[in-house]
């Protein structure tokens, strides 16, 4: 299954694509240049499909935990002052994204849509410590009736050039629900409050849905 987000990409991809073995079978004579470039071009047509891959991932509401929104590796565990929205410290996880992962951004807890934000930026490596606050962004904040507001930003790369945000503010939220989409390698950094337990560590790699970022203790705790 394939994200929305790359229909146009992947159509157009395999017409160019079947237009250059085409080409190479009928106008290159040299049997290992033809067969080179024809191998090349369906290389690019098989890493343009996997990029842009959409697995289903069932998600039964766990009220308790926040799951990793997507996929990748935790590069950032520390507490910081968000001042966007909060403006206050928060616990901060980052989740970096290579060009080989899902790039699919899901809803890391079910709420309800209280900020949603684009900012235009630069494109600075997504784990340069400004990228955060000078990238090509967009941040959400979904507010749990239990646990109160948590909020997460979509942080454009060096190849990302196009982040795609379906937040509305208002709008009521569930767990694992398709939340948009990044680009071409980027990150994720989420703004989590500071009496929640973090349950990974940096370098652990996570999965978009299935991972538990961080659970929440009972507020008679």
């Amino acid at each position: 299954m394939f994200h929305k987000e790359g229909q146009k990409i992947i159509i157009t991809t395999f017409f160019i694509v079947v237009a250059i073995v085409l080409a190479a079978h009928f106008y290159v004579d040299l049997a290992w240049l033809r067969i080179s470039i024809q191998v090349l071009a369906l290389i690019l047509l098989i890493l343009i499909l996997q990029f842009f891959r959409n697995p289903k991932r069932l998600v039964t509401p766990n009220f308790d935990e926040v799951l990793a929104p997507v996929d990748g590796k935790v590069v950032v565990i520390e507490e910081v002052e968000e001042s966007e929205y909060f403006k206050d410290k928060r616990k901060q996880v980052s989740i970096f994204m290579s060009p080989l992962n899902v790039h699919v951004t899901r809803y890391a807890v079910s709420g309800t849509v209280t900020y949603s934000k684009y900012h235009p930026g630069k494109y600075l490596v997504a784990w340069h410590p400004k990228s955060s606050t000078e990238n090509e962004r967009t941040t959400v904040v979904l507010h749990t009736p239990k646990f109160g507001e948590i909020g997460y930003r979509q942080i454009a790369g060096a190849l990302a050039r196009r982040i795609v945000n379906y937040a509305e503010e208002g709008e009521q939220v569930a767990q694992g629900q398709d939340a948009g989409f990044i680009k071409f390698g980027s990150r994720v950094d989420l703004f989590l409050p500071l009496d929640c337990d973090i349950a990974v560590k940096l370098n652990q790699k996570v999965v978009g849905a299935k991972t538990c970022i961080a659970s929440f203790r009972k507020q008679d705790d």
